[in-house]
């Protein structure tokens, strides 16, 4: 059954709340699906996110988490369901509402200030809850992009006006839009922001571009032949930069300088962090050296007679596993095992060297059961990883014993 919603928020943006008749209440998803004569809430759509809000009846007050829309149909999803016929109060959340109005108002003023300066057009628009991205046809660099950027601030301070309007396709297509589908057919929606951006559009915008607060973009990344701005506006923008200032803040009090020389400091720590690195290695190797030469001295042996070798090492790279092992593997008629943790996993390797008869396939098979683990190799080499226990090395050590 077709269904005509009336949408009020065509007709005034700026409208928080209506009275409204529910003319069809269905099961839908996990909750329910609700058609009223005449809403405020504008279903997601032309990569804008949909308002939430609540439905009143009565005493009876019901969330609704989302609105989307069919065959020219807008569906209120609820979890609880209304009678058909019922009158109802619809609310919205104000601030999901703004801020969305604030992203797709300045998604359109960037997109003009970077095909005004640079020629570049906006071939994809994304909005999450958390960013808004464009993509462009064209690649852009960081310097080109702050200069939309400022653009678009300077023509946000300046408040101008943002109207919308209905005109035929054919109207349409004799306009000087920013960008137009010819295939649009019909009545088309025409937002303009004054002395700026004008294009097509379904989406919410405030009525003036002051409104729209602040642009501020935080990434600009190559996207196939272009590039992919994200970005911020208005609140949430204010909020991100509030969150990164205060993380600067923050790091710049640990270190001991000013924020505008963390990227200095940082690359300094880098630099004593890798020569850290490298005396650490350069140590580890000196003890397993002077252990491993203990260990040929006085070495055990397998029940066959061979020279056996068992590291069970919580503090271990798979660097200087495989640096190890290599080293155990040239020692003649000798059976070399080592297990050592990494996260919540317990790597082992085995190896057998010349004249040395145990078989490296039938001791991970007993490994990989003991440590419900994964492995495999020849008959000389194998290694393989299993799922970490407390007493993995008293574990690992009782299993090597019996070789």
């Amino acid at each position: 059954m077709a269904m005509e919603t009336k949408r009020l928020f065509d007709e005034n943006v700026m409208q928080k709340t209506c009275t409204a008749e529910v003319l069809n209440c269905e099961p839908y998803k996990d909750g329910y699906a609700m058609v009223l004569d005449q809403t405020v809430f504008f279903p997601e759509g032309g990569g804008q996110l949909s308002d939430t809000g609540t439905l009143s009846a009565g005493e009876k007050k019901i969330r609704v988490l989302h609105i989307h829309e069919k065959n020219g149909c807008i569906f209120h999803e609820t979890k609880e369901p209304l009678e058909i016929g019922a009158q109802v109060t619809a609310e919205l959340d104000w601030t999901v509402r703004f801020d969305h109005m604030q992203q797709h108002c300045g998604e359109h003023m960037l997109s003009y200030a970077f095909f005004k300066l640079f020629g570049a057009h906006n071939v994809g628009f994304h909005m999450t809850a958390d960013m808004v991205g464009i993509d462009l046809d064209k690649e852009m660099t960081w310097e080109q992009a702050l200069q939309a950027e400022r653009f678009t601030n300077r023509q946000i301070q300046e408040d101008h006006a943002i109207a919308t309007k209905l005109v035929p396709a054919e109207e349409a297509a004799k306009m000087h839009l920013r960008k137009f589908n010819d295939k649009l057919t019909g009545m088309l929606r025409i937002v303009s922001v004054e002395g700026s951006d004008s294009c097509t559009c379904c989406g919410t915008h405030p009525t003036s571009s002051g409104m729209v607060g602040l642009v501020k973009i935080f990434k600009v990344e190559k996207h196939k032949e272009g590039s992919r701005i994200s970005f911020l506006c208005g609140r949430e923008a204010l909020e991100r930069v509030e969150s990164y200032m205060l993380a600067a803040l923050e790091a710049s009090n640990l270190l001991s300088i000013k924020e505008t020389e963390l990227p200095e400091g940082v690359a300094r720590l880098q630099q004593e962090k890798k020569e850290i690195g490298e005396r650490l290695t350069e140590c580890t190797q000196k003890l397993l050296d002077y252990r491993l030469a203990e260990m040929q001295q006085h070495p055990e042996t397998t029940q066959n007679g061979a020279k056996k070798f068992i590291f069970t090492e919580a503090d271990m790279t798979p660097k200087e596993a495989k640096a190890l092992m290599k080293r155990l593997g040239e020692i003649p008629e000798a059976f070399a095992a080592i297990f050592y943790r990494s996260g919540e996993r317990i790597n082992y390797m085995f190896a057998s060297s010349e004249g040395c008869d145990v078989n490296c396939q039938q001791v991970i098979r007993t490994v990989n059961e003991a440590f419900g683990g994964r492995g495999g190799g020849r008959p000389n080499s194998c290694q393989g990883s299993g799922a970490y226990e407390e007493n993995w090395q008293e574990k690992a050590k009782n299993l090597m014993a019996g070789i």
